[in-house]
């Protein structure tokens, strides 16, 4: 077996940490099994087929019809932000978004894609540079999958993020940021990397929510949103790589995305949880959104303050996405409100909703 540098021993150390967490092990990984760690995570980064095509950009105008000054929106991040395995420009995430957004506000929509596929969170600084020179009104931002798969510094991605969250709010744009995916939910990667990789996802979603409320966005948690679909379908939920979301995938996460999208540009139909349901400290409630996909976090203030003993009051909800009946943490809302709920119309089809996405959306999008 070759011998291993420094860097590399350095973060073989920080998984026997973990290791020995998740399974109880006082000791550290034997030279065995960090070969093994190498060579899966050597194999989970040649997943992605390189010699495929790069996905198509899906800039422009989205809602030409419609009366009023474009919204300039832009969509940051890595591959999953760009849409890696689509081949049409309207099947990708920035696209679904951009045509919802406009349908919702009916109003022009002008996108611009500055996501590059393979970029780590040290990217987004050239990003944001870009960005801001299309004046952007809202970004939408999905990055720290390869992150976790490089293992890159978890606080130096957290302060990328965070600054470029921040840059962005300093010229009055709204960001909202889905957070790291459960990289141990993808199949192709096998134990003991999987478990290691969940965790790290997982560390690395609740600390970029922090980051990200803390510098005025919000978030959504992204999590194990494609998991559960890819082990009952994998053909449907995910492209040839196993790694990357299908059209169907992509479509799911954007209908999640949707309603925190709209809600920050004031279309927030949505009624407030009642009472102290929801709200928690930031921190706890950045560990609580990563156990939940679909999971929004925003800063909020309680009885007039932003700030309690445990540091920033955040606000979680949980928003229903294709015909998903609405829940607040357990909660079901009252049937009496109609704007509650996606109420089935005489076809049968799903009426239109506060949800901000349902499958009709996604069909006109894509046929």
């Amino acid at each position: 077996m070759r011998s291993l540098t420094e860097e590399e021993w350095r973060r073989l150390r920080l998984a026997g940490q973990i290791a020995g967490g998740v399974t109880g092990a006082a000791a550290g990984l034997t030279a065995l099994s960090a070969g093994v760690l190498l060579r899966q995570a050597a194999e989970a980064r040649k997943i992605i087929p390189m010699a495929e095509a790069p996905p198509p950009r899906g800039d422009g105008l989205y809602g030409p019809k419609f009366p009023g000054r474009p919204l300039s929106m832009v969509i940051l991040g890595d591959s999953s932000a760009a849409g890696y395995g689509v081949h049409r420009p309207r099947e990708t995430p920035g696209a679904l978004l951009a045509n919802g957004v406009s349908r919702r506000l009916r109003r022009p929509v002008r996108l611009h894609r500055l996501a590059v596929v393979g970029s780590m969170s040290s990217g987004l600084p050239y990003q944001v540079d870009a960005a801001l020179e299309y004046e952007p009104e809202v970004a939408v931002i999905l990055v720290g999958g390869n992150d976790v798969t490089h293992v890159s510094a978890r606080a130096a991605a957290v302060r990328h993020l965070g600054d470029s969250v921040r840059r962005l709010r300093a010229v009055g744009c709204k960001v909202v940021v889905g957070t790291c995916p459960d990289i141990g939910a993808i199949q192709p990667i096998k134990p003991p990397l999987r478990w290691l990789a969940r965790k790290w996802s997982r560390q690395l979603a609740a600390a970029q929510t922090v980051a990200v409320v803390e510098a005025g966005g919000r978030t959504v948690s992204i999590g194990d949103l494609l998991g559960p679909a890819f082990e009952a379908d994998p053909v449907r939920f995910f492209g040839s790589d196993r790694f990357h979301p299908s059209v169907e995938g992509y479509a799911r996460a954007a209908a999640v995305m949707m309603p925190t999208l709209m809600a920050m540009l004031g279309e927030d139909d949505r009624a407030p949880a009642s009472g102290p349901d929801g709200v928690r400290s930031l921190d706890q409630a950045a560990h609580e959104a990563v156990r939940t996909a679909g999971t929004e976090v925003s800063a909020v203030q309680v009885d007039g303050n932003e700030h309690g003993p445990a540091g920033r009051w955040a606000q979680l909800r949980r928003h229903p996405w294709f015909g998903e009946p609405r829940l607040w943490f357990g909660h079901r809302a009252a049937t009496t409100a109609p704007a509650e709920e996606s109420v089935p119309s005489v076809s049968g089809r799903s009426a239109p909703s506060a949800v901000g996405w349902t499958p009709e959306d996604h069909q006109a999008a894509v046929d």
